[in-house]
């Protein structure tokens, strides 16, 4: 269900920037699922759940989805500088060259893709070129913003995106099947709202991503000798 207002196009304009289609290569990134596997953290259905709710729980919700509201609220306020604050905080709470890499090469291929495509206004344009390291939040909160869709709506659609490229991970890693990949959706779908709903509540100071076994795979992962995934 979209939130009262939202017309025809902003849900067309919502779908593109989740789809797997987009051209960012979100495909290509486990961030440290990958290593889980490897050591065996992960190797069925039930870790698999388990990992990727504790990811939504600890990273997403205690970060990404926080950050993702400031940086929302800072471009539809035309606020630039603030917009640069919350992209360069981001950028310090990756914890590995993996994770930092994975941001800023979906955030550099977000940007080209709205600059081939022509849709925004050239203030728009100058303002998203001016960052010399785009974090992808970033990116995709500009479009956000600029097409005025509901802001509720598209950090959903956000984490739900990150969701299916994580599951799909797990599917082709682990591996998985298709219905398991399913069941996985199904299931963790439903934090999605809880997130969303906590996100807003966040004050700056409590604004936080301790996950240290996450750090960890993904550090393992850079040196991993046999991999599928960039991260």
């Amino acid at each position: 269900m979209t939130s009262p207002g939202t017309t025809g196009i902003e849900l067309a304009r919502l779908l593109r920037l989740a789809s797997p289609a987009l051209p960012v290569g979100a495909y290509s990134y486990s961030q440290g699922l990958e290593a889980a596997v490897e050591s065996g953290t992960v190797h069925d259905l039930a870790s698999a759940g388990r990992w990727l709710g504790d990811m939504l729980r600890f990273t997403m919700a205690r970060l990404e989805g926080p950050v993702w509201r400031r940086l929302h609220a800072a471009w539809l306020a035309g606020d630039v500088s603030q917009v640069r604050v919350w992209n360069d905080w981001f950028l310090s709470t990756r914890e590995t060259a993996e994770l930092r890499a994975e941001t800023l090469q979906m955030g550099y291929s977000l940007r080209r893709l709205f600059i081939d495509l022509n849709e925004f206004e050239p203030t728009g344009i100058a303002a998203l070129e001016s960052f010399a390291e785009l974090a992808f939040p970033t990116a995709f909160t500009f479009a956000v913003a600029h097409w005025r869709i509901p802001e509720q709506d598209a950090l959903t659609a956000y984490l739900w995106s990150w969701l299916e490229n994580q599951v799909m991970a797990a599917v082709k890693a682990i591996p998985l099947g298709q219905t398991d990949g399913q069941r996985l959706l199904s299931r963790l779908s439903e934090n999605i709202i809880i997130i969303t709903e906590e996100s807003a509540l966040m004050k700056d100071a409590e604004i936080n991503n301790y996950a240290h076994g996450f750090a960890i795979a993904c550090s393992r992962h850079e040196t991993q000798y046999s991999r599928l995934f960039r991260s």
